[in-house]
């Protein structure tokens, strides 16, 4: 079951919270294993089937979203509960025909609005060592890289990121802890 989640960041892109046996997720599972395939040479489902698919659901703490311009699928992500107060985001993707737009910062935007509202403090994630356009955006987004970015990012493996995120009071007055 699909439920559309805020209303439209312009007329035709909206967010909709889905599960991942919603078939608008297909070009996204799809995108990601032929990235991971390309770059990685091993077989990308064992990386997409790693989390059950119900860690993104909102029952178990997680969540999964979609950006759709007039109905289709540009732009996706998730998270996960990693703990009590951390999210962890996973499947951050946007469309090869729709990259350069900053599709994916909106993205983690609204992932970062979803967990901040459903009292995580903290995000966590991590990345690729092929992935120099994900370290990019961690880094252009206020993510804090947890390795030495000097260092050689295929003798690290995973780079590892994290954000804490500011509480909003009643007001609207968000306050760092």
């Amino acid at each position: 079951m699909t439920s559309v989640a805020r209303a439209p960041y312009s007329a035709d892109l909206t967010v909709v919270h889905v599960p991942v046996a919603d078939p608008r997720v297909r070009p996204l599972l799809r995108e990601l294993g032929h990235e991971y395939s390309t770059r990685y040479g091993k077989d990308a489902h064992a990386e997409i089937s790693r989390y059950p698919d119900e860690e993104f659901t909102p029952r178990y703490g997680g969540l999964l979203l979609l950006l759709l311009e007039r109905g289709e699928p540009v732009a996706g992500g998730a998270f996960r509960r990693h703990d009590a107060t951390t999210a962890e985001l996973k499947r951050i993707w946007t469309h090869s025909a729709h990259r350069r737009r900053g599709l994916a910062r909106r993205v983690i935007a609204e992932l970062e609005r979803e967990a901040n509202a459903r009292g995580y403090r903290r995000i966590h994630l991590t990345t690729g060592p092929r992935q120099p356009e994900a370290r990019g955006l961690y880094l252009a987004t206020g993510y804090t890289p947890l390795f030495d970015t000097e260092a050689d990012p295929e003798s690290i493996g995973p780079l590892p990121f994290e954000k804490h995120l500011a509480v909003t009071t009643p007001t609207g007055k968000a306050i760092d802890l």
